[in-house]
């Protein structure tokens, strides 16, 4: 009996590593494009029900899609409205693991293991099809989940394991209702243990399968196995959500309630289902194909699943209130204190969506450096003491935030680089530290001109109107520079050739307008000029150049 448990822990290994080879190689396979699909594929309810179903599908967990989604919700890059249409999706998505065992029931799947494993390693170890790297480990993957099935119904079938499942049964099925409650509290914890439903519903129809063959049990024990084992499958429902709870963990507010919608959704749909138990068991019974309590399960799943979306998905919005009622708004104020935390959880179900996830800080940073060129243009543009009591002071603010995003960006940064990324998402991380630098030398060289800005006012300098007119133009060159260099790091977006020319033509055009309005301070100071006046004008002319030159060296960056 020692070695039939050590061969069904052995079994449920091969099976959890199968699925998350499977799911890392297709999210390698794919490098980001999964992620940003989840990300902006959520434009609706129906359209993010579609999303999460299709990604969960493909990458055969919805606790890595579930993660991913908190992650993106604490990142601002979904909402928590658009995020509910995709958590119903997922949960419909993960259901496709049983139909693969059931259908698999028909013939022998262990058989299919093997050489499915060696075709994908065969395909990994050949050096000129490494671009491929990530769905060769996900054919592998698929092949070891062939063979930790093939296991958990060999283990099943074992006349020791068979007798002790169905006299377990039949005295659980005693206790009458509270049998029902002992088989959800077993699919509960033996989910949250596992941290995968698709895995605890292929256990259930791995007995199913084990059971069901020729002469192993009864008609009767079968229907009570096909009762019990439905329990547990709506019990793993709840043991699910253990993924989305964990990765909430240290999030903002919204993270939070995105969590609270999969737990709640969850829950209700579960309590749901056992009120209409016997109605909603002859239903499954109905539309099931013949009377193979195998495909009963597998059913049972999906229709539990659909029935939850169906009865919950027109009422989104409110679902989307009541989280928001009940998870209270972080307290910290926006835009003081800036927080990224690297989720351990989102580093072990999807390592790319750790740097898709910094993308959007970027996105943010940048979003920064702008405001700041936005601010110190109305200053060069109003030239009055408003500036001083609310342009420079946000200016300050900002830089401040800058460089909080710089040092937490960078140490996330580097600390997405140790995980196994494909090589698309290891040269955007290298990019994005790159860029990051650039950026917050941008910032450091605004905050520097406000300072030279604020103490003209202050001091009542005077300036030429014509000569401080021309710093206008100078400024907004390198305005149009930087908003060039925004719009591409925004989507980390490689220039084109012709993009790197524009660049570059804009760069020289600073170049030449410095040296222009250099000569003419110069000349000014030789005609008996102010002299304090002249040197802050050339100081400003240097700063203006400075961010032009960040703003060049982040183009070469992108080239």
């Amino acid at each position: 009996m020692i070695l039939n448990l050590i061969n069904f822990a052995g079994s449920l290994c091969f099976l959890l590593y199968g699925m998350k080879l499977m799911s890392d190689g297709i999210q390698k396979s794919a490098g980001q494009k999964l992620q940003a699909a989840l990300a902006f594929m959520t434009g609706n309810r129906f359209v993010g029900l579609l999303t999460g179903c299709i990604l969960t599908m493909i990458i055969q967990s919805s606790g890595a899609t579930t993660v991913m989604l908190v992650s993106f919700v604490n990142a601002g890059l979904v909402s928590v409205t658009q995020a509910i249409g995709v958590i119903f999706g997922a949960n419909i998505g993960t259901t496709v693991t049983g139909w693969i065992v059931a259908l698999g029931s028909s013939f022998e799947i262990k058989d299919y293991a093997v050489p499915i494993f060696g075709l994908g390693y065969l395909l990994y170890i050949l050096k000129r099809l490494k671009s491929r790297e990530g769905l060769w480990l996900a054919i592998m993957g698929f092949g070891l989940l062939f063979f930790g099935l093939g296991g958990l119904s060999d283990f099943f079938a074992v006349p020791d394991v068979k007798s002790f499942v169905i006299h377990f049964i039949d005295a659980v099925n005693g206790f009458g209702a509270i049998s029902y409650v002992i088989g959800l509290f077993i699919g509960i914890f033996l989910t949250a243990l596992i941290h995968s439903s698709s895995a605890m519903s292929a256990i259930v129809i791995g007995m199913a399968v084990a059971m069901s063959k020729e002469g192993n049990a009864s008609i009767e024990e079968l229907n009570e196995f096909w009762r019990f084992g439905a329990v547990m499958i709506i019990g793993s429902s709840v043991g699910s959500t253990v993924d989305a709870i964990l990765a909430a963990i240290g999030a903002n507010a919204n993270a939070k309630r995105t969590a609270a919608v999969h737990v709640l959704f969850n829950v209700a749909t579960v309590i749901i289902a056992l009120i209409f138990f016997n109605p909603f068991m002859a239903f499954v019974e109905f539309v099931s194909p013949g009377h193979n309590i195998v495909f009963r399960i597998a059913m049972l799943n999906t229709a539990f699943k659909l029935m939850g979306t169906v009865i919950f998905i027109p009422f989104v919005n409110q679902i989307s209130k009541f989280v928001s009622i009940l998870i209270k708004d972080d307290k910290i104020p926006e835009g003081t204190v800036y927080k990224l935390e690297f989720s351990e959880r989102m580093a072990i179900e999807s390592p790319e969506g750790c740097v898709f996830r910094a993308q959007s800080e970027v996105k943010l940073f940048s979003d920064k450096v702008a405001q700041m060129f936005d601010e110190l243009q109305a200053g060069f543009s109003n030239f009055n003491s408003d500036f001083v009591t609310g342009g420079y002071e946000e200016i300050v603010k900002t830089e401040d935030y800058c460089d909080q995003m710089n040092e937490q960006l960078t140490q996330y940064l580097v600390r997405c680089t140790h995980l196994h990324l494909s090589d698309e998402a290891k040269d955007n991380a290298a990019l994005m530290m790159q860029l990051i630098s650039e950026m917050e030398a941008m910032a450091d060289g605004c905050l520097n001109i406000a300072y030279q800005l604020k103490k003209a006012i202050e001091k009542e300098m005077k300036f030429n109107k014509e000569d401080f007119d021309r710093l206008l133009p100078y400024f907004e060159l390198a305005r149009q520079l930087m908003f060039f260099i925004y719009k591409n790091v925004s989507k980390i977006q490689r220039l084109t050739p012709e993009q790197f020319q524009f660049a570059s033509e804009l760069e020289q055009q600073i170049d030449d307008e410095r040296i222009a309005l250099r000569k003419l301070a110069r000349s000014r100071l030789e005609s008996g000029g102010d002299v304090r006046s002249e040197l802050l004008y050339m100081d400003i002319i240097r700063q203006i150049e400075k961010i032009g030159d960040r703003c060049f060296d982040a183009a070469g960056d992108l080239r």
